[in-house]
């Protein structure tokens, strides 16, 4: 089965073939850093992260830029707000901070939820104010090809005027008649209002370090124009694929098409967007009241099942969050925990075995004993996961999939079956890999060998007593230590092979 995804601009499901053999070329849209990073931010990344690995386990070089948006209207506002006398200074916006020191400490709580939850850096990650020559010579190519003008008002701005573009739509599928004035913008400068801004003039009201030079005037680039300019710097002016959350189709996806696709640019092949999260079935809202931030998620559950909560649904699709979806997650984390645990200890005995197997008929046959025979080797998914990733990166079926490996390694376990277990255990520790799901960082508590060794050595005392209390037939007592273990959050696993623990 051929690699597909749904292409938002075509709105098909097409294959997928790299412009160049081999390499894949991605960009996707990282945040405008004005404030703290919320959910929607972190599912994108999330996506985007899984869609890297996988296309990367597939055999493919992936080049992945995510920009950082770090000159824009919001954060100069949140800045000059902390100046303003009736501002009330509070721990994520203190008073009289530059706007660029404000952009730059966003930025690094974006990077610090990013790693909390596995997401690996991509290839690069441009500032758009390191990029400011890069958009000017892209306004003048616009200028030149008569697709945007200098505002005649005197403001310095610099439009894009879409009855210029007869393709103007084609990413959201709208006539230009349909729709709204771009609200970017003083309309005075504008022969359309719905024309929007490549370029704005220095305000009186801007700080003086928030306006670069250009041929219309001293100003700062446009939200739109900033992707178009560091995508194709790094990517080319043709790439494979262009990604970002579903609210940002219109205006600014499909702005940045109309333009670069103006100045001559191919720009993206793929058009890939993720769905958004909800809350119980409704939009989040400050105002409603009905929001979870990922460092409140991450104050409820481990990083893993925070990211595979947040990574289990179809990229598409919408992700609903609903009070107990953490506590769903962690459960289904630790059911793929539980087995990679015990399954580890029986593939390290097998390979022991075959070690002292080829070591005796070394012995028997007068040779030199052979090394071991046998290296386990996770580099292979089964079929029905490959064919869910093919299939428009189908995390919920490959997911089916995973859970299908571990029920049936445990199976494996109580049969005693030590083959099918090495198997099964190969084949989940693969698509744990391919999800990322093995690359997110535990909380410190749980790093701590010292503590986990003697944490681990109070619970075996007090499992050694229950073992003693139930081979005494007193299970009285056998329970009181189960029920105390378990008001303390340690779950008990009975097996054959003795009782298991592990942290609720």
């Amino acid at each position: 089965m051929a690699q597909r995804f749904y292409d938002t601009k075509t709105a098909t499901v097409r294959d997928f073939v790299p412009l160049t053999e081999g390499e894949v070329s991605l960009y996707y849209c990282g945040a405008t850093v004005q404030g703290m990073p919320h959910v929607g931010h972190v599912r994108s990344a999330i996506v985007f992260d899984i869609l890297v690995r996988w296309l990367e386990y597939t055999g493919l070089q992936v080049t992945s830029v995510r920009n950082v948006t770090d000159i824009d209207d919001k954060i100069l506002e949140k800045s000059a707000a902390s100046y303003g006398a009736d501002f009330e200074e509070d721990e994520n916006y203190p008073a009289d901070e530059p706007w660029f020191a404000l952009a730059y400490r966003f930025e690094h709580e974006f990077a610090r939820a990013y790693a909390a939850l596995g997401v690996r850096r991509p290839t690069y990650e441009p500032r758009a104010t390191g990029h400011i020559p890069e958009m000017v010579a892209l306004i003048q190519r616009l200028i030149d090809a008569g697709h945007a003008y200098p505002a005649t008002d005197g403001s310095g701005d610099v439009y894009f005027e879409v009855n210029s573009w007869p393709s103007y739509g084609e990413l959201t599928r709208q006539r230009v008649e349909d729709l709204q004035d771009a609200p970017d913008a003083d309309p005075r400068g504008k022969r359309d209002p719905r024309d929007f801004a490549l370029w704005k003039g220095a305000k009186e009201t801007d700080p003086a370090t928030a306006a670069w030079e250009s041929p219309w005037g001293s100003g700062r680039p446009g939200w739109h124009l900033e992707c178009s300019a560091m995508s194709t710097k790094y990517l080319g002016s043709h790439f494979d694929i262009h990604g970002g959350g579903l609210d940002l189709r219109f205006p600014h996806h499909e702005n940045e098409l109309a333009q670069s696709a103006a100045a001559g640019d191919g720009f993206a092949n793929f058009w890939l967007h993720n769905g958004m999260v909800t809350y119980a079935g409704e939009k989040m809202s400050k105002s409603v009241g009905n929001t979870i931030s990922p460092e409140q998620m991450l104050e409820q559950a481990r990083p893993k099942a925070v990211r595979y909560f947040l990574g289990q649904a179809h990229y598409r699709s919408q992700l609903d969050y609903r009070p107990t979806s953490l506590q769903e997650a962690e459960a289904a984390i630790e059911r793929i925990e539980a087995f990679l645990d015990r399954g580890a200890d029986v593939v390290a005995d097998l390979q022991l075995k075959r070690e002292e197997a080829a070591a005796v008929a070394g012995t028997l046959t007068g040779e030199e004993a052979p090394e071991a025979v046998y290296v386990a080797q996770f580099s292979s998914v089964p079929m029905a996961f490959r064919a869910a990733m093919e299939d428009d990166l189908n995390v919920p079926q490959a997911l089916a999939v995973l859970h299908d490996a571990v029920r049936a390694g445990n199976s494996a376990l109580a049969a005693g079956d030590e083959d099918a277990v090495e198997q099964h255990y190969s084949d989940v520790q693969s698509m744990v890999e391919v999800l990322g799901l093995d690359d997110v960082p535990e909380p410190e508590s749980a790093q701590d060998p010292a503590a986990h060794h003697a944490l681990d050595t109070l619970i075996r005392a007090q499992l050694d007593a229950r073992a003693a209390a139930r081979a005494a037939k007193d299970w009285t007592t056998a329970d009181g230590i189960r029920d105390t273990l378990a008001a303390a959050g340690v779950v008990v696993e009975d097996s054959a092979d003795g009782a298991r623990w592990s942290l609720q």
